[in-house]
Protein backbone atom coordinates (compact mmCIF):
# COMPACT_ATOMS: atom_id res chain seq x y z
CA UNK A 1 0.00 0.00 0.00
CA UNK A 2 2.96 2.31 0.57
CA UNK A 3 3.62 2.44 -3.17
CA UNK A 4 0.06 3.62 -3.82
CA UNK A 5 0.36 6.32 -1.17
CA UNK A 6 3.44 7.57 -2.98
CA UNK A 7 1.57 7.48 -6.30
CA UNK A 8 -1.27 9.48 -4.75
CA UNK A 9 1.12 12.09 -3.39
CA UNK A 10 2.86 12.35 -6.75
CA UNK A 11 -0.43 12.77 -8.66
CA UNK A 12 -1.74 15.30 -6.14
CA UNK A 13 1.50 17.28 -6.46
CA UNK A 14 1.06 17.27 -10.25
CA UNK A 15 -2.51 18.57 -9.97
CA UNK A 16 -1.63 21.30 -7.47
CA UNK A 17 1.34 22.46 -9.55
CA UNK A 18 -0.67 22.28 -12.76
CA UNK A 19 -3.59 24.22 -11.28
CA UNK A 20 -1.31 26.98 -10.02
CA UNK A 21 0.32 27.18 -13.45
CA UNK A 22 -3.07 27.45 -15.18
CA UNK A 23 -4.22 30.24 -12.85
CA UNK A 24 -1.03 32.27 -13.22
CA UNK A 25 -0.84 31.67 -16.97
CA UNK A 26 -4.39 32.87 -17.53
CA UNK A 27 -3.84 36.01 -15.48
CA UNK A 28 -1.12 36.99 -17.94
CA UNK A 29 -2.83 35.71 -21.10
CA UNK A 30 -6.43 36.70 -20.52
CA UNK A 31 -8.13 39.96 -19.70
CA UNK A 32 -11.67 40.04 -18.27
CA UNK A 33 -12.35 42.65 -20.95
CA UNK A 34 -12.79 39.68 -23.33
CA UNK A 35 -15.38 37.95 -21.13
CA UNK A 36 -19.13 37.41 -21.46
CA UNK A 37 -20.85 40.80 -21.85
CA UNK A 38 -17.60 42.34 -20.62
CA UNK A 39 -18.43 45.93 -21.53
CA UNK A 40 -21.61 45.79 -19.46
CA UNK A 41 -19.85 44.23 -16.46
CA UNK A 42 -17.10 46.83 -16.59
CA UNK A 43 -19.73 49.57 -16.88
CA UNK A 44 -21.35 48.17 -13.69
CA UNK A 45 -17.99 48.33 -11.88
CA UNK A 46 -17.21 51.82 -13.17
CA UNK A 47 -20.61 53.06 -12.03
CA UNK A 48 -20.45 51.82 -8.43
CA UNK A 49 -16.78 52.79 -8.08
CA UNK A 50 -17.69 56.43 -8.76
CA UNK A 51 -19.57 56.53 -5.46
CA UNK A 52 -17.26 54.35 -3.38
CA UNK A 53 -16.23 54.38 -0.62
CA UNK A 54 -18.90 56.86 0.53
CA UNK A 55 -21.90 54.89 -0.73
CA UNK A 56 -23.06 51.93 -2.79
CA UNK A 57 -25.00 53.29 -5.74
CA UNK A 58 -26.43 50.59 -8.01
CA UNK A 59 -26.53 51.11 -11.79
CA UNK A 60 -29.75 51.53 -13.70
CA UNK A 61 -30.54 50.00 -17.05
CA UNK A 62 -29.04 53.03 -18.81
CA UNK A 63 -25.77 52.59 -16.91
CA UNK A 64 -25.25 48.89 -17.61
CA UNK A 65 -27.35 46.16 -19.18
CA UNK A 66 -26.12 43.94 -16.29
CA UNK A 67 -28.04 46.16 -13.86
CA UNK A 68 -30.07 43.15 -12.62
CA UNK A 69 -27.03 41.45 -11.05
CA UNK A 70 -26.44 41.63 -7.28
CA UNK A 71 -23.44 43.79 -6.35
CA UNK A 72 -21.16 41.44 -4.38
CA UNK A 73 -19.28 40.18 -7.45
CA UNK A 74 -18.48 43.77 -8.42
CA UNK A 75 -17.20 45.03 -5.08
CA UNK A 76 -13.66 43.63 -5.49
CA UNK A 77 -13.09 45.14 -8.97
CA UNK A 78 -14.66 48.40 -7.78
CA UNK A 79 -12.21 48.52 -4.87
CA UNK A 80 -9.44 47.94 -7.42
CA UNK A 81 -10.80 50.81 -9.48
CA UNK A 82 -10.84 53.13 -6.45
CA UNK A 83 -7.26 52.19 -5.52
CA UNK A 84 -6.14 52.62 -9.12
CA UNK A 85 -7.64 56.07 -9.64
CA UNK A 86 -6.00 57.27 -6.44
CA UNK A 87 -2.64 55.86 -7.45
CA UNK A 88 -1.98 56.48 -11.15
CA UNK A 89 -1.91 59.68 -13.13
CA UNK A 90 -4.22 59.62 -16.14
CA UNK A 91 -6.43 61.75 -18.34
CA UNK A 92 -8.98 58.91 -18.47
CA UNK A 93 -9.10 56.95 -15.22
CA UNK A 94 -12.03 54.76 -16.25
CA UNK A 95 -10.26 53.50 -19.36
CA UNK A 96 -6.72 53.23 -17.97
CA UNK A 97 -7.75 51.52 -14.73
CA UNK A 98 -9.82 48.79 -16.40
CA UNK A 99 -6.93 46.44 -17.21
CA UNK A 100 -5.45 47.05 -13.75
CA UNK A 101 -8.56 46.26 -11.74
CA UNK A 102 -9.37 43.45 -14.17
CA UNK A 103 -6.08 41.74 -13.27
CA UNK A 104 -6.62 42.55 -9.60
CA UNK A 105 -9.99 40.78 -9.78
CA UNK A 106 -8.48 37.73 -11.48
CA UNK A 107 -5.91 37.39 -8.69
CA UNK A 108 -8.56 37.62 -5.96
CA UNK A 109 -10.91 35.21 -7.74
CA UNK A 110 -8.08 32.74 -8.35
CA UNK A 111 -7.34 32.78 -4.62
CA UNK A 112 -11.05 32.33 -3.89
CA UNK A 113 -11.10 29.32 -6.20
CA UNK A 114 -8.18 27.76 -4.32
CA UNK A 115 -9.91 28.41 -0.99
CA UNK A 116 -13.11 26.90 -2.43
CA UNK A 117 -11.23 23.69 -3.23
CA UNK A 118 -9.53 23.69 0.18
CA UNK A 119 -12.83 24.08 2.07
CA UNK A 120 -14.45 21.33 0.02
CA UNK A 121 -11.47 19.08 0.81
CA UNK A 122 -12.01 19.80 4.52
CA UNK A 123 -15.69 18.91 4.18
CA UNK A 124 -14.86 15.65 2.40
CA UNK A 125 -12.27 14.84 5.07
CA UNK A 126 -14.88 15.29 7.78
CA UNK A 127 -17.51 13.36 5.84
CA UNK A 128 -15.20 10.42 5.16
CA UNK A 129 -13.59 10.51 8.64
CA UNK A 130 -10.27 10.64 6.85
CA UNK A 131 -6.92 11.54 8.38
CA UNK A 132 -5.67 13.09 5.16
CA UNK A 133 -7.18 16.27 3.75
CA UNK A 134 -5.86 15.64 0.24
CA UNK A 135 -8.47 13.78 -1.79
CA UNK A 136 -7.12 12.73 -5.19
CA UNK A 137 -10.56 11.79 -6.51
CA UNK A 138 -11.99 15.24 -5.84
CA UNK A 139 -8.92 17.09 -7.09
CA UNK A 140 -8.82 15.35 -10.47
CA UNK A 141 -12.59 15.63 -11.03
CA UNK A 142 -12.77 19.33 -10.17
CA UNK A 143 -9.65 20.04 -12.24
CA UNK A 144 -11.26 18.56 -15.35
CA UNK A 145 -14.02 21.16 -15.58
CA UNK A 146 -12.83 23.64 -18.20
CA UNK A 147 -15.61 26.04 -17.25
CA UNK A 148 -13.84 26.71 -13.92
CA UNK A 149 -10.90 28.48 -15.51
CA UNK A 150 -12.98 30.73 -17.77
CA UNK A 151 -15.34 31.68 -14.96
CA UNK A 152 -12.67 32.81 -12.52
CA UNK A 153 -10.88 34.74 -15.28
CA UNK A 154 -13.85 37.07 -15.85
CA UNK A 155 -15.60 39.67 -13.73
CA UNK A 156 -18.60 37.66 -12.56
CA UNK A 157 -20.55 36.68 -9.47
CA UNK A 158 -20.30 32.90 -9.95
CA UNK A 159 -16.83 32.52 -8.29
CA UNK A 160 -18.41 34.00 -5.17
CA UNK A 161 -21.27 31.49 -5.34
CA UNK A 162 -18.73 28.65 -5.44
CA UNK A 163 -16.79 30.08 -2.51
CA UNK A 164 -19.79 30.67 -0.25
CA UNK A 165 -21.35 27.37 -1.32
CA UNK A 166 -18.25 25.54 -0.08
CA UNK A 167 -18.66 27.26 3.31
CA UNK A 168 -22.37 26.41 3.25
CA UNK A 169 -21.68 22.71 2.68
CA UNK A 170 -19.04 22.63 5.40
CA UNK A 171 -21.34 24.04 8.06
CA UNK A 172 -24.32 21.96 6.91
CA UNK A 173 -22.23 18.87 7.60
CA UNK A 174 -21.08 20.21 10.98
CA UNK A 175 -24.70 20.96 11.87
CA UNK A 176 -25.68 17.44 10.81
CA UNK A 177 -22.98 15.94 13.03
CA UNK A 178 -24.39 17.99 15.91
CA UNK A 179 -27.78 16.27 15.33
CA UNK A 180 -29.34 19.54 14.09
CA UNK A 181 -29.54 20.91 17.64
CA UNK A 182 -30.35 24.62 17.49
CA UNK A 183 -27.21 26.73 17.62
CA UNK A 184 -27.20 30.49 17.50
CA UNK A 185 -23.66 30.36 16.13
CA UNK A 186 -24.59 28.12 13.18
CA UNK A 187 -27.78 30.06 12.56
CA UNK A 188 -25.84 33.31 12.26
CA UNK A 189 -23.25 31.69 10.00
CA UNK A 190 -25.96 30.20 7.77
CA UNK A 191 -27.77 33.54 7.65
CA UNK A 192 -24.68 35.48 6.58
CA UNK A 193 -23.74 32.84 4.00
CA UNK A 194 -27.30 32.85 2.59
CA UNK A 195 -27.06 36.62 2.21
CA UNK A 196 -23.64 36.40 0.55
CA UNK A 197 -24.90 33.76 -1.88
CA UNK A 198 -28.00 35.73 -2.89
CA UNK A 199 -25.94 38.91 -3.26
CA UNK A 200 -23.42 37.10 -5.50
CA UNK A 201 -25.68 36.02 -8.37
CA UNK A 202 -29.37 35.21 -8.71
CA UNK A 203 -28.58 31.58 -9.61
CA UNK A 204 -27.78 31.01 -5.93
CA UNK A 205 -31.50 31.06 -5.13
CA UNK A 206 -31.71 27.54 -6.61
CA UNK A 207 -29.61 26.34 -3.65
CA UNK A 208 -32.24 27.09 -1.00
CA UNK A 209 -35.43 25.14 -1.86
CA UNK A 210 -33.73 21.88 -0.81
CA UNK A 211 -33.39 23.16 2.77
CA UNK A 212 -37.14 23.72 3.04
CA UNK A 213 -37.95 20.49 1.21
CA UNK A 214 -35.89 18.51 3.72
CA UNK A 215 -38.16 19.65 6.54
CA UNK A 216 -40.15 16.50 5.72
CA UNK A 217 -37.03 14.29 5.76
CA UNK A 218 -37.82 11.59 8.33
CA UNK A 219 -34.20 11.20 9.47
CA UNK A 220 -34.24 14.55 11.26
CA UNK A 221 -35.16 13.65 14.83
CA UNK A 222 -34.84 17.14 16.31
CA UNK A 223 -37.14 18.67 13.69
CA UNK A 224 -38.09 21.61 15.91
CA UNK A 225 -34.45 22.60 16.34
CA UNK A 226 -33.89 22.17 12.60
CA UNK A 227 -36.87 24.38 11.85
CA UNK A 228 -35.73 27.06 14.32
CA UNK A 229 -32.20 27.04 12.88
CA UNK A 230 -33.33 27.61 9.31
CA UNK A 231 -36.14 29.99 10.19
CA UNK A 232 -33.68 32.19 12.06
CA UNK A 233 -31.02 31.81 9.35
CA UNK A 234 -33.48 32.66 6.59
CA UNK A 235 -34.56 35.73 8.52
CA UNK A 236 -30.94 36.89 8.86
CA UNK A 237 -30.29 36.19 5.18
CA UNK A 238 -33.47 38.04 4.21
CA UNK A 239 -32.60 41.10 6.29
CA UNK A 240 -29.08 41.29 4.87
CA UNK A 241 -29.88 40.67 1.18
CA UNK A 242 -33.52 41.48 0.40
CA UNK A 243 -32.81 45.19 -0.03
CA UNK A 244 -31.28 44.48 -3.44
CA UNK A 245 -34.26 42.50 -4.72
CA UNK A 246 -36.72 45.06 -3.37
CA UNK A 247 -34.74 47.73 -5.21
CA UNK A 248 -35.22 45.75 -8.44
CA UNK A 249 -38.93 45.48 -7.75
CA UNK A 250 -39.27 49.18 -7.02
CA UNK A 251 -37.37 50.18 -10.15
CA UNK A 252 -38.49 47.52 -12.62
CA UNK A 253 -41.58 45.86 -11.17
CA UNK A 254 -39.93 42.47 -10.68
CA UNK A 255 -37.78 40.81 -8.00
CA UNK A 256 -36.02 38.95 -10.83
CA UNK A 257 -35.61 41.68 -13.44
CA UNK A 258 -33.60 40.84 -16.55
CA UNK A 259 -32.33 42.68 -19.63
CA UNK A 260 -34.60 40.80 -22.04
CA UNK A 261 -38.34 40.85 -22.64
CA UNK A 262 -40.15 37.97 -20.98
CA UNK A 263 -43.01 36.37 -22.95
CA UNK A 264 -45.61 34.19 -21.28
CA UNK A 265 -43.91 31.04 -20.04
CA UNK A 266 -44.39 28.09 -22.36
CA UNK A 267 -42.25 25.15 -23.40
CA UNK A 268 -43.31 26.10 -26.92
CA UNK A 269 -41.30 29.33 -26.63
CA UNK A 270 -38.48 27.30 -28.14
CA UNK A 271 -38.44 24.80 -31.02
CA UNK A 272 -38.23 21.04 -30.53
CA UNK A 273 -34.55 21.13 -31.52
CA UNK A 274 -33.84 23.05 -28.29
CA UNK A 275 -34.87 19.98 -26.29
CA UNK A 276 -34.09 17.20 -28.79
CA UNK A 277 -31.45 18.27 -31.32
CA UNK A 278 -31.70 16.74 -34.77
CA UNK A 279 -28.98 14.30 -35.82
CA UNK A 280 -27.34 16.62 -38.36
CA UNK A 281 -26.77 19.26 -35.70
CA UNK A 282 -25.81 16.71 -33.06
CA UNK A 283 -22.84 15.53 -35.12
CA UNK A 284 -21.20 18.92 -34.53
CA UNK A 285 -20.82 18.03 -30.83
CA UNK A 286 -17.98 15.67 -31.76
CA UNK A 287 -16.70 17.37 -34.89
CA UNK A 288 -16.85 21.16 -34.55
CA UNK A 289 -18.59 22.26 -31.30
CA UNK A 290 -18.14 26.00 -31.58
CA UNK A 291 -20.59 28.82 -32.17
CA UNK A 292 -22.95 28.87 -34.02
CA UNK A 293 -22.92 25.21 -35.06
CA UNK A 294 -25.17 23.82 -32.33
CA UNK A 295 -28.03 26.19 -33.13
CA UNK A 296 -29.61 26.86 -29.71
CA UNK A 297 -29.55 23.24 -28.47
CA UNK A 298 -29.69 23.20 -24.67
CA UNK A 299 -27.81 20.03 -23.71
CA UNK A 300 -25.39 20.11 -26.64
CA UNK A 301 -24.25 23.66 -25.93
CA UNK A 302 -24.12 23.11 -22.17
CA UNK A 303 -22.00 19.98 -22.61
CA UNK A 304 -19.67 21.65 -25.13
CA UNK A 305 -19.26 24.71 -22.92
CA UNK A 306 -18.56 22.60 -19.84
CA UNK A 307 -15.69 20.58 -21.34
CA UNK A 308 -14.56 22.81 -24.20
CA UNK A 309 -15.10 26.42 -25.22
CA UNK A 310 -18.26 26.57 -27.34
CA UNK A 311 -18.58 30.35 -27.22
CA UNK A 312 -14.87 30.84 -27.83
CA UNK A 313 -14.14 33.23 -24.99
CA UNK A 314 -10.83 31.52 -24.23
CA UNK A 315 -10.00 30.82 -27.88
CA UNK A 316 -11.54 33.47 -30.10
CA UNK A 317 -14.28 36.07 -29.87
CA UNK A 318 -16.53 37.64 -32.45
CA UNK A 319 -14.45 40.81 -32.24
CA UNK A 320 -10.98 39.24 -32.34
CA UNK A 321 -11.21 36.27 -34.63
CA UNK A 322 -7.62 36.55 -35.81
CA UNK A 323 -6.00 37.14 -32.41
CA UNK A 324 -6.58 33.92 -30.48
CA UNK A 325 -6.94 30.44 -31.90
CA UNK A 326 -8.97 30.71 -35.09
CA UNK A 327 -12.26 28.87 -35.29
CA UNK A 328 -11.09 26.90 -38.32
CA UNK A 329 -8.11 25.41 -36.45
CA UNK A 330 -9.51 24.70 -33.00
CA UNK A 331 -12.98 23.33 -33.75
CA UNK A 332 -11.71 19.82 -34.50
CA UNK A 333 -9.76 19.75 -31.23
CA UNK A 334 -12.86 20.71 -29.24
CA UNK A 335 -14.75 17.94 -31.00
CA UNK A 336 -12.14 15.45 -29.77
CA UNK A 337 -12.32 17.00 -26.29
CA UNK A 338 -16.07 16.42 -26.26
CA UNK A 339 -15.61 12.85 -27.42
CA UNK A 340 -13.02 11.87 -24.83
CA UNK A 341 -14.99 13.72 -22.12
CA UNK A 342 -17.88 11.31 -22.59
CA UNK A 343 -15.92 9.00 -20.28
CA UNK A 344 -15.44 11.75 -17.69
CA UNK A 345 -19.13 12.58 -17.84
CA UNK A 346 -20.08 8.94 -17.37
CA UNK A 347 -17.65 8.57 -14.44
CA UNK A 348 -19.00 11.65 -12.67
CA UNK A 349 -22.64 10.65 -13.14
CA UNK A 350 -22.01 7.01 -12.22
CA UNK A 351 -20.22 7.81 -8.97
CA UNK A 352 -22.67 10.62 -8.17
CA UNK A 353 -25.51 8.09 -8.37
CA UNK A 354 -23.48 5.62 -6.32
CA UNK A 355 -23.04 8.19 -3.57
CA UNK A 356 -26.77 8.97 -3.60
CA UNK A 357 -27.54 5.25 -3.24
CA UNK A 358 -25.02 4.52 -0.50
CA UNK A 359 -25.56 7.69 1.57
CA UNK A 360 -29.34 7.75 1.92
CA UNK A 361 -28.91 8.49 5.63
CA UNK A 362 -26.78 11.59 5.00
CA UNK A 363 -28.51 14.93 5.20
CA UNK A 364 -25.70 16.65 3.29
CA UNK A 365 -25.90 14.20 0.39
CA UNK A 366 -29.68 14.54 0.24
CA UNK A 367 -29.28 18.30 0.21
CA UNK A 368 -26.77 18.09 -2.67
CA UNK A 369 -29.00 15.70 -4.63
CA UNK A 370 -31.97 18.07 -4.38
CA UNK A 371 -29.87 21.17 -5.08
CA UNK A 372 -28.54 19.60 -8.28
CA UNK A 373 -32.12 18.90 -9.31
CA UNK A 374 -33.43 22.35 -8.39
CA UNK A 375 -30.46 24.08 -10.05
CA UNK A 376 -30.98 22.24 -13.34
CA UNK A 377 -34.76 22.71 -13.38
CA UNK A 378 -34.52 26.33 -12.27
CA UNK A 379 -31.94 27.15 -14.90
CA UNK A 380 -33.94 25.37 -17.61
CA UNK A 381 -37.03 27.37 -16.64
CA UNK A 382 -34.97 30.56 -16.90
CA UNK A 383 -33.70 29.69 -20.39
CA UNK A 384 -37.23 28.83 -21.56
CA UNK A 385 -38.58 32.04 -19.99
CA UNK A 386 -36.15 34.19 -21.98
CA UNK A 387 -35.92 32.42 -25.33
CA UNK A 388 -33.30 33.34 -27.90
CA UNK A 389 -32.60 32.05 -31.39
CA UNK A 390 -28.86 31.69 -30.80
CA UNK A 391 -28.71 30.13 -27.33
CA UNK A 392 -26.87 33.09 -25.79
CA UNK A 393 -28.30 32.31 -22.35
CA UNK A 394 -26.90 28.76 -22.42
CA UNK A 395 -23.51 28.94 -20.73
CA UNK A 396 -22.00 26.41 -18.34
CA UNK A 397 -20.78 29.29 -16.18
CA UNK A 398 -24.34 30.21 -15.31
CA UNK A 399 -24.98 26.81 -13.72
CA UNK A 400 -21.45 26.07 -12.52
CA UNK A 401 -22.74 25.44 -8.98
CA UNK A 402 -24.49 22.30 -10.24
CA UNK A 403 -21.32 20.87 -11.75
CA UNK A 404 -19.40 21.49 -8.52
CA UNK A 405 -22.07 19.70 -6.50
CA UNK A 406 -22.01 16.75 -8.90
CA UNK A 407 -18.22 16.46 -8.65
CA UNK A 408 -18.22 16.84 -4.86
CA UNK A 409 -20.69 13.98 -4.53
CA UNK A 410 -19.02 11.77 -7.14
CA UNK A 411 -15.65 12.09 -5.42
CA UNK A 412 -17.02 10.41 -2.30
CA UNK A 413 -17.79 7.08 -3.97
CA UNK A 414 -14.78 7.23 -6.27
CA UNK A 415 -12.47 7.63 -3.28
CA UNK A 416 -14.17 4.71 -1.50
CA UNK A 417 -13.46 2.52 -4.52
CA UNK A 418 -9.78 2.80 -3.57
CA UNK A 419 -10.42 0.74 -0.44
CA UNK A 420 -12.64 -1.89 -2.05
CA UNK A 421 -10.86 -2.39 -5.38
CA UNK A 422 -7.71 -0.36 -5.86
CA UNK A 423 -7.09 -1.82 -9.34
CA UNK A 424 -10.41 -0.49 -10.63
CA UNK A 425 -9.78 2.77 -8.79
CA UNK A 426 -6.44 3.44 -10.42
CA UNK A 427 -7.82 2.39 -13.79
CA UNK A 428 -10.48 5.12 -13.43
CA UNK A 429 -7.86 7.58 -12.20
CA UNK A 430 -5.70 6.76 -15.23
CA UNK A 431 -8.64 7.53 -17.56
CA UNK A 432 -9.29 10.82 -15.78
CA UNK A 433 -5.64 11.90 -15.90
CA UNK A 434 -5.36 10.96 -19.58
CA UNK A 435 -8.45 13.10 -20.23
CA UNK A 436 -7.00 15.92 -18.14
CA UNK A 437 -3.81 16.12 -20.16
CA UNK A 438 -5.61 15.75 -23.50
CA UNK A 439 -8.03 18.53 -22.55
CA UNK A 440 -5.30 20.77 -21.13
CA UNK A 441 -5.51 23.37 -23.91
CA UNK A 442 -9.13 24.05 -22.94
CA UNK A 443 -7.96 25.24 -19.51
CA UNK A 444 -5.66 27.89 -20.98
CA UNK A 445 -6.36 31.17 -22.70
CA UNK A 446 -5.19 31.22 -26.32
CA UNK A 447 -4.72 34.98 -26.47
CA UNK A 448 -1.24 36.56 -26.54
CA UNK A 449 0.39 37.56 -23.29
CA UNK A 450 -0.85 40.94 -21.99
CA UNK A 451 -3.25 41.26 -24.92
CA UNK A 452 -5.68 44.15 -24.47
CA UNK A 453 -8.58 44.83 -26.83
CA UNK A 454 -8.51 48.30 -28.30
Amino acid sequence: MAIFQKIDKFLIAILITSTLFILVYNIFHYTPMLGYDAEAHFAYVDHISRYMPKSLNLPDEVDSREFFNPPLGYIVPAVGQVICRNTIKSADFLKDCRPIYGTFTQVIQSLMYLFTIFINLKTLKMLNDSKNIFNLSYLILISLLAVNYRTISMIRGEPYILFFLSIFLYFILKHEKQKFVFSLKYSLIFGVVIACLTLSRQWAIFLFPAIMFLLIWPKIQSINDYFKTWLFSSFIGFILSSWFYFSLYIRYGSFAAFNMNKPNFSIFNLPLSFYLPDFNQLTYVFSNPIRPNLDNQFLSILYSDLWGDYWGYFSFTSKFLQIGRQQATIGNYFGNVNLISVLSTFIILFFFIQTIKTHKESFLINYIKLSVLFSLIGYLIFVISFPTTTGDTIKATYIIQMFHLLVFCAAISLEKLKNSNFKKYYFVIFILFATYFFNYQTFLSHFPINFLPS
